[in-house]
């Protein structure tokens, strides 16, 4: 079994070496370019995320979607009371990655988190699925439960409950915003020398910098 994994190895050929002094100078003008191949190539889920965040000197990871990219940073959504929410209402501080292995690529990026307007997680919610809203508000999302019927019933309960109007977002559920102050882009290259290409945040303005693989 040991050795299985060992001799587990892929050299990396798909794509022409990164030229440090040919890349922009803003990080989001590289990622949306990564971003656009990877909607294109990749069939699904291009826009899951593994959200790292730190709960007691512990760091936690799980894989989230990307819902909102703009020029303050990248926005997914979940329920106020969740883990995930609770870690970087404590430590603000918090990474997410995208790993894209059809393309050879992976992008790290550090930031702070912070929630989004009311305005635009009501603007989300209500493009959501029925179902999914309903499971917004059926969900005690993180807490301990029974078992799996107790969310059923919880559905179903809601169905009756809001027969008739408008299923709203619930006050405890929204948008988190992590805006980056660090970016790496990495990119598999032949013999293990990979390209790594860090943008940091400086004073207001992005330095890149080229690290060893």
């Amino acid at each position: 079994m040991t050795e299985n994994i060992y001799n587990q190895r892929l050299d990396y050929t798909k794509n022409d070496p990164l030229e440090l002094e040919a890349l922009p100078n803003n990080p989001f003008e590289l990622f949306h370019g990564w971003y656009k191949v990877a909607l294109e190539k990749i069939k699904r889920d291009p826009n899951a995320m593994i959200l790292s965040t730190v709960s007691n000197g512990q760091p936690r990871g799980r894989v989230v979607l990307l819902k909102k990219l703009d020029e303050k940073g990248f926005t997914y959504f979940t329920n106020y009371n969740s883990d995930k929410a609770k870690e970087t209402e404590q430590v603000a501080n918090a990474s997410i990655t995208f790993f894209w292995r059809e393309l050879e690529r992976q992008v790290r990026v550090e930031g702070i988190v912070e929630k989004v307007t009311d305005k635009e997680s009501d603007d989300y919610f209500m493009n959501r699925p029925l179902g999914s809203r309903i499971g917004a508000w059926a969900s005690p999302q993180s807490s301990e439960i029974a078992n799996r019927e107790e969310l059923i019933k919880n559905v179903e309960q809601l169905k009756i409950d809001f027969e008739g109007k408008e299923v709203v977002r619930p006050k405890n559920w929204g948008g988190l915003r992590l805006v980056p102050t660090y970016f790496e882009f990495w990119q598999g290259a032949p013999s293990r020398l990979h390209d790594r290409i860090v943008f940091e945040l400086k004073e207001g303005v992005w330095k890149k910098k080229r690290l060893a693989p």
